[in-house]
């Protein structure tokens, strides 16, 4: 028999999900997500937006359960799919009061599924949409460091509030950019990954009022549960390994990042 995998802790203090993506499940699959994740005391969840066929899904999630918050955006891989139609769809939804971001929005020049032009296109006009609506970003980037860096310079002094680099993999340069402008830094459970120094050596520089919590459920299962499908209620591990790479009491990870979470999105 294989050695038993740890329980899923539950912390007294509650936790923010701030960013997964519920609609990739099932109906039966989302109800028993949901029961388990408040079960683990994980209060919020702010599930992601990445292509205009999911721009509803997600508005709707976010409408009929009052735990659960979206993003309106065009992930950079689907950029090539950007239209007057998709912005007018983004425009009107980013009124509804269950919408706390612009996003998943950014650069991906790691598979370039959409022409590097066109998501630099796409990224820019999405922060402008941010500025206009004074809402926080989702960003996404992937092998697009200095682009990435040149974009923020120019669009950031302009944003009311910033938003986060979330799934943070990038440079260091990259990170202290985005830190010195005002966002925050979004890890999950890559920290927990053993070929991942890279991003603990970035989270151990990064302040813990800089930090928020994520999984990106269904992709980026933290250990001891990798290979299985991710989900939020996987959370208490992330938080446990920011714990650790910070070399401070759970408690204050917990509390910081729920208040970073808050203060992030305006929740």
């Amino acid at each position: 028999m294989g050695k038993k995998r740890r329980e899923i802790p539950t912390f007294e203090n509650p936790i923010i999900e701030t960013h997964c993506h519920l609609d990739y499940l099932k109906e039966e699959e989302l109800k028993d997500v949901l029961s388990k994740t408040l079960a683990h005391n994980i209060e919020k969840i702010i599930t992601i937006s990445v292509a205009p066929n999911n721009l509803q899904p997600v508005l709707e999630l976010a409408q009929t359960h009052s735990n659960i918050y979206c993003t309106q955006g065009i992930h950079p891989h689907e950029a090539k799919d950007w239209s007057d139609e998709v912005e007018k769809r983004i425009r009107e939804n980013l009124k509804d009061e269950s919408v706390v971001a612009v996003g998943e929005i950014g650069l991906d020049f790691y598979y370039n599924k959409s022409v590097k032009d066109i998501q630099i296109e796409v990224f820019k006009k999405q922060l402008e949409l941010a500025i206009e609506f004074e809402m926080p970003v989702v960003i996404h980037t992937r092998e697009a460091d200095e682009e990435t860096i040149e974009i923020l310079k120019e669009y950031a002094p302009k944003m009311k509030y910033k938003g986060v680099v979330h799934s943070f993999t990038s440079g260091q340069e990259l990170a202290k950019c985005a830190i010195d402008l005002g966002f925050y830094l979004g890890f999950n459970g890559i920290i927990t990954f053993n070929n991942a120094q890279n991003v603990r050596d970035v989270l151990e520089l990064c302040p813990l009022e800089r930090v928020l919590l994520e999984t990106d459920a269904p992709f980026l299962t933290p250990v001891p549960y990798r290979g299985k499908e991710n989900a939020p209620y996987y959370l208490p591990f992330v938080a446990e390994k920011v714990a650790e790479v910070k070399n401070c009491e759970l408690d204050l990870v917990l509390k910081t990042c729920y208040q970073n979470s808050k203060d992030c999105f305006l929740l």
